[in-house]
């Protein structure tokens, strides 16, 4: 069995991911790359190597990939500095021997400067030319929105005030995180997979729409849904003394669904995994459960 290295492994994806993988195969072909090894001692207790290493420092990492075979590079969450922290990874990987990178990008329509979600793009559209350029064998995977986040977008008080957020009718075939870790896993686990691409997305796309429609028939209540202009979303949220970074990622997002740029379906996930994917319906039943007990 090869020898596979998973970035950011403290982190939500990272660790589930290596959670699929150890029902797959022995603890000791698994190697867990975190910057602090306080926060991987769950991991470390379940038999995986742990190896310390950060993106920001290229020594480091090229220590952390010896002797490795595959890598999942999850992407960088500090969007100001990862570009230079993405080139680290690809040359280190390379420099070190890795034979295979799997690459956790995300899906779009519009590569261009007008894009909604620019910022956040640009890294991933250059990761994803490194890699084709590197000489390493890549898997690029597309993924979609985390279904995790609808509550953050939805607000904690939808069966009150209603979901208010300026997607318009634009749709989303958004993936449980957890699913994207099982499809990640399947793909380390496995050969056949180099030089390709998956589209790791939904089999169905929800509008905002259609997700206050859910929230209606599952809590009983009626639920509206308001899509305001962008520059109206901005300033109410600004006025209610929400952080002015997440309001503008929040707004970037919106438009982006807007404008459907994760509306693109897939069957992929079924075909790595052999099972279909958590349903928006399904994701939501389970908060309103979550949220009846507390």
């Amino acid at each position: 069995m090869s020898k596979i290295l998973i970035t950011g492994a403290s982190g939500h994806l990272g660790k589930a991911t290596i959670n699929y993988l150890l029902e797959k195969t022995d603890a000791a072909n698994i190697v867990a790359l975190v910057r602090d090894a306080a926060k991987a001692e769950e991991l470390k207790q379940k038999g995986v190597e742990i190896r310390v290493g950060d993106y920001d420092n290229y020594a480091s990492l090229t220590a952390a990939f010896a002797g490795i075979d595959k890598v999942l590079f999850v992407s960088g969450s500090d969007i100001g500095r990862r570009i230079q922290q993405h080139e680290n990874v690809v040359k280190a990987a390379k420099e070190a021997g890795v034979k295979h990178v799997v690459y956790t990008s995300f899906q779009r329509k519009n590569e261009g400067p007008d894009s909604p979600i620019a910022p956040v793009a640009e890294a991933h559209i250059k990761t994803e030319a490194w890699l084709r350029q590197s000489g390493l064998a890549y898997t690029i995977l597309l993924n979609n929105i985390y279904m995790d986040i609808l509550p953050m977008f939805i607000g904690n008080n939808v069966l009150e005030t209603g979901i208010y957020f300026p997607a318009g009718d634009g749709k989303a075939a958004m993936m449980l995180r957890d699913d994207m870790a099982a499809a990640c896993a399947a793909i380390l686990a496995t050969n056949g997979h180099e030089n390709k691409t998956y589209d790791i997305a939904g089999d169905a796309a929800v509008s905002f729409g259609d997700i206050a429609a859910i929230i209606a028939e599952i809590s009983g209540k009626p639920v509206g849904y308001v899509s305001p202009a962008k520059d109206e979303f901005i300033n109410a949220l600004t006025g209610a003394g929400v952080p002015a970074e997440l309001v503008h990622i929040s707004a970037g997002f919106a438009e982006a669904i807007k404008q459907e740029e994760f509306a693109k379906t897939s069957t992929d996930f079924e075909t790595l995994t052999g099972r279909k994917p958590v349903t928006a319906k399904q994701f939501l039943q389970q908060v309103f459960i979550t949220q009846a007990g507390k």
